[in-house]
C-alpha cells in the first residue's frame, strides 16, 4: 500500500496528529499503570521502598500532565518531520532485515543507547548551569518528588533539545524499524521507573545491575541534590566523570532491605 505524500501540509498534519495520540496514550497508559500498581493497588508492600518521605505537592500531577501534553506534541511534529525525512530517503532507517545481518539489530540498539546517553549527560549538565537552569530545565526540577507522570514533564525548550537528537542519528546510523519500537519502549519504561520515587529493583542488584542501571533510588537523588546523577539509561558517565552521588549506594541498600 502506497503512503501519502507527507510533503502535503494535510497529511503532514495528521502524520503529527497520530503521532501525538500515540505518544500521549503510550504516556497514559505506562504512567498510569505504574501509579496505580505501586500507589492504589499496593501502597504498603512498597511503603518501604518508597524514597521521599513527604506527599506529592497539591496539584502537582495536574501541572505535570500539562507540561507533557506540550512535549508530547513537540515529540509528534519531531515524529512527523522524521517520517517525511524517510519517505524522502534522506534517512538511515530500513525495514528489510537482510539489508544488514541480523547481529546489527542488538548491536545498534546498543550503538544508539549509548550515543543517546552520552547526549544526555552531557546536555543534562549544561541545563544545570544556573541560567540555563532558570530558562529551560527548572519545569522538570518543579517536580521535588518525581512521580510516574514527571517522565515527560519538559520545559518546550528541554523537549525540543530532546527531541532532536534521534531524528538526527536516524540521518547517520542505520537502523531498523523495529529496533526503533523497541528503543521508545525502553524509553518510555525506563523513565517512568527513574521518576516513580520507588524503588523496584531488587535486593542486593546494587552490586551488579542497579550499580550501572538508572533507577528510581538514582534520579531521585538527582531531584533532590542537582548536582549528581545526570544519567538516562546508564551510570556510566556519572561514573567517569564523578558525578555519582556519594550516597547512593547506602540509600539504595537502605530501601531494598526488605
Amino acid at each position: 500500500m502506497d503512503l501519502p505524500d507527507f510533503n502535503s501540509p494535510f497529511w503532514f498534519a495528521m502524520l503529527t496528529l497520530i503521532f501525538f495520540l500515540v505518544i500521549t496514550g503510550r504516556y497514559f497508559f505506562i504512567g498510569g499503570i505504574f501509579y496505580f500498581v505501586f500507589y492504589l493497588w499496593q501502597p504498603q508492600k512498597w511503603k518501604d521502598r518508597k524514597i521521599s518521605n513527604r506527599d506529592y505537592q497539591k496539584g502537582q500531577f495536574q501541572t505535570e500532565i500539562k507540561w507533557s501534553i506540550i512535549s508530547a506534541a513537540i515529540f509528534a511534529i519531531a515524529g512527523a518531520f522524521t517520517m517525511l525525512l524517510w519517505q524522502k530517503g534522506f534517512t538511515k532507517v530500513y525495514l528489510d532485515i537482510s539489508d544488514f545481518s541480523w547481529w546489527y539489530l542488538p548491536a545498534s540498539l546498543i550503538i544508539y543507547m549509548l550515543l543517546q546517553e552520552t547526549y544526555y549527560y552531557w546536555i543534562h549538565r549544561w541545563m544545570h548551569i544556573p541560567a540555563i537552569f532558570r530558562l529551560v530545565h527548572k519545569v522538570h526540577h518543579d517536580s521535588k518528588i518525581a512521580s510516574p507522570f514527571t517522565a515527560f514533564s519538559f520545559h518546550p525548550a528541554e523537549a525540543i533539545l530532546q527531541a532532536i537528537f534521534l531524528p538526527v542519528l536516524f540521518l547517520i546510523i542505520p537502523i531498523h524499524l523495529y529496533v526503533i519500537i523497541v528503543l521508545l519502549t525502553i524509553m518510555s519504561l525506563s523513565s517512568v521507573i527513574n521518576h516513580l520515587d520507588i524503588e523496584i529493583y531488587p535486593k542486593g542488584s546494587q552490586q551488579h545491575f542497579s550499580n550501572w542501571v538508572v533507577g528510581a533510588t538514582h534520579h531521585s537523588q538527582h531531584h533532590k541534590q542537582y548536582k549528581y546523577n545526570f544519567g538516562l539509561y546508564f551510570t556510566i558517565w556519572d561514573k567517569i566523570k564523578k558525578t555519582e552521588s556519594p550516597g547512593f549506594h547506602s540509600l539504595f541498600i537502605q530501601k531494598t532491605k526488605k
